[in-house]
């Protein structure tokens, strides 16, 4: 089940995701929890999975750094995968 800070951080994933591509409307977030881990998993149109994993992965690096900064914050633990 999704907390208040866990919604708060899929809108975020979410939003920094149609930042990045020229479809926006293809971009979806899911949620779920897996053993106390909250997980995300960001679709993206297929073209486009290159703009989100960025040169040697450091764009897809830089959002879970990101997230697992917020989880520190939140005291809760959040993954980010991508679903080609």
């Amino acid at each position: 089940m999704t907390n208040v800070a866990g919604a708060d951080i899929k809108t975020w994933v979410e939003t920094l995701a149609r930042d990045l591509v020229d479809h926006p409307e293809a971009v979806a977030v899911s949620s779920f929890e897996d053993d106390g881990v909250l997980v995300f998993e960001l679709t993206v149109d297929s073209s486009e999975l290159g703009r989100v994993i960025g040169r040697q992965g450091r764009t897809v690096q830089a959002m879970r750094t990101l997230l697992e900064a917020a989880g520190a914050r939140h005291g809760q633990y959040y993954e980010l995968e991508i679903v080609e």
